[in-house]
């Protein structure tokens, strides 16, 4: 999970549960106060009734009842039972709803002088009133708060509805919010996912802003500045022992070739010079692929890309390898599909790729069979060029082919084969400069390496 998710996530629960904690705070509130509220409007009703018949207690029954109905603060399912005294029935409102009652009850009035309970969707009130030491009368009242019920019926509602739309608003806005926020985060990390080993040169845009993701800026930029000194320490010292190195062997070579010469050695003799100058020569490879793996690391490099045609820079580096290699036979073949104006072409550094092709070829020819080398050009749409170099010979064994573009490895194939393990290294370096993709495969008993670019 994102971090802008994380964080919008926590806000929105956050905001959710608040909300809903005070939105069922308010509903219990109301609810209270909806019970207060009729039962304070209950007990007015039983004070007026027993107050009423406390005054004309000397008019029968039948004038309270009308009286009672001529009343204007009628109550919805009302229903008064008004007691004296003697806890004796003296007064019944002509309602048609009925009060289970005990004298438990009025003993508990007698007692306590109040009591309010709910019963199924009604509400019972039991009051004492005490007009004066000799006139005592005990009421219960039971009556329906239809309009405060159907008030909370409303609130439920309205509080269900603002939740949803309250958290639907809040989690919509919370994440664009926290995207627009975390926004520089995400340029950010698209731009230092850009930069390579080879572009350590380049830098993050700063601000004058203080916030976190300019200091974090700020930071991976001196980071950067401290690997690209390393790496170009690095670079220059292996340049330069390799120079250094190179020099004197180059004078030992000269000077074994003109021993070599001389008739007055033996044949013995000439070979095992010819031995020691094939070792110098072998090491002053070595020396030559180390200078040149320096140079390929240079990020300067990509700046000198022009269109070049592919098949141009192979018949080149096969002519530089024949020289080397007369027994070198080369066969080609080109594919193309497509309808170009011009095809075969790629952007690329001339020199780099010769020498790509170059150690292809001379590896292509070293462990083949039957000296032959086989190169397909497929040209497979305008956007993208496949390149084949193929050869009959015995396979990479498995547990070294995911080693192979690797410096200095040499696989168990390579035993009785001169070279210093890191052609193919130079060779996967240069083609990551020219974004192009180099793999391996065995096949028909034929190794296979394909180069892909893309245009």
């Amino acid at each position: 999970m994102t971090l802008k998710r994380k964080v919008a996530i926590n806000i929105s629960l956050a905001f959710s549960l608040l909300f809903g904690l005070a939105a069922i705070f308010v509903y219990l509130r109301f609810t209270d106060f909806r019970k207060v509220e009729f039962e304070e409007k209950l007990e007015n009703k039983a004070y007026n009734t027993a107050k009423l018949v406390d005054e004309i207690k000397r008019i029968d029954n039948v004038t309270l009842q009308i009286l009672d109905r001529k009343t204007l603060n009628k109550i919805n399912n009302e229903k008064i039972l008004v007691f004296d005294a003697n806890y004796q029935l003296i007064y019944t409102s002509i309602d048609d709803a009925k009060i289970n009652w005990t004298k438990n009850d009025l003993l508990l009035l007698n007692k306590k002088r109040t009591f309010f309970r709910t019963i199924d969707d009604k509400e019972l009130l039991g009051v004492r009133f005490d007009f004066s030491k000799s006139d005592r009368y005990y009421v219960l009242i039971l009556g329906q708060d239809k309009y405060g019920i159907s008030k909370m019926n409303f609130l439920l509602v309205s509080l269900i509805v603002s939740f949803v739309i309250s958290i639907l608003f809040i989690w919509t806005f919370t994440y664009f919010l926290i995207k627009k926020s975390l926004q520089p985060l995400d340029d950010f990390q698209e731009k230092i996912t850009s930069i390579s080993a080879n572009q350590l040169n380049l830098k993050l845009p700063e601000s004058n802003t203080k916030n976190e993701i300019d200091l974090l800026t700020k930071a991976f930029n001196n980071m950067l500045d401290r690997l690209e000194k390393s790496f170009s320490m690095q670079k220059e010292f292996t340049s330069n022992a390799s120079h250094e190195l190179y020099t004197p062997l180059t004078r030992i070579a000269l000077q074994i070739e003109n021993l070599m010469t001389k008739e007055e050695h033996s044949e013995g003799t000439k070979k095992y010079l010819k031995n020691i100058n094939n070792d110098i020569h072998q090491v002053a490879d070595l020396i030559n692929a180390l200078l040149l793996l320096a140079k390929v690391e240079r990020s300067e490099i990509n700046k000198n890309f022009k269109p070049i045609r592919i098949d141009d820079i192979i018949l080149q580096a096969n002519e530089l390898t024949a020289k080397n290699y007369p027994e070198l036979i080369v066969h080609f073949e080109i594919i193309d599909h497509t309808d170009m104006d011009n095809p075969l072409e790629i952007k690329g550094n001339q020199a780099l790729l010769v020498i790509v092709f170059t150690n292809l070829i001379k590896n292509g020819f070293l462990y083949s069979e039957d000296k032959k080398v086989n190169i397909t050009i497929h040209q497979k749409s305008v956007k993208e060029l496949a390149v084949s170099i193929e050869n009959n010979g015995p396979s990479i064994p498995v547990e070294d082919q995911s080693k192979i573009f690797d410096s200095f490895v040499r696989g168990k194939n390579a035993t009785n084969t001169q070279g210093s393990g890191i052609g193919l290294r130079i060779v996967k370096r240069i083609l990551e400069y020219h974004n192009a993709q180099i793999t391996y495969r065995y096949s028909n008993q034929s190794n296979i390496f394909t180069i892909n670019f893309s245009i």
